[in-house]
């Protein structure tokens, strides 16, 4: 396993999971956001702060590889990396199996920051992550 800026453990909830048993894949999206609203806190930001500073994040691109299925009950470890590209910020997301660690789904999110309703260059990013 690579090594990650930041890791959240979470469990499959029943209600997640579609007539096949397995986690509806549109769940993995979410795990995904979860962990980088979580990691933000980490960082001591959240959303609703920034939206009340004019400042307001938006997924511009999602893609998501699906590789092995989690089911209800399952433990997983959604990790994150990030960096920027021009006036993006790329999150490389991926969901691990726990115990064994198997890769279940790996992402790549592109996030661009709005400040006053006009596209930034990203540098909030840039001053939160020095």
């Amino acid at each position: 396993m690579k090594k990650y800026i930041f890791e959240l453990e979470m469990k499959v909830r029943d209600y997640e999971c579609d007539l096949q048993g397995v986690v509806n894949n549109s769940n993995y999206q979410r795990y995904m956001e979860h962990t980088r609203h979580e990691y933000l806190e980490s960082l001591g930001e959240n959303f609703g702060a920034m939206h009340d500073r004019g400042l307001d994040a938006f997924v511009a691109r999602v893609d998501i590889r699906f590789k092995t299925s989690l089911h209800s009950g399952d433990r997983f470890l959604s990790c994150l990396n990030l960096w920027k590209e021009g006036p993006r910020i790329v999150f490389e997301q991926d969901i691990y199996r726990l115990p064994q660690r198997t890769l279940a789904a790996s992402g790549r999110i592109e996030i661009v920051v709005v400040q006053n309703g006009k596209l930034t260059r990203g540098e909030y990013f840039d001053n939160l992550l020095a």
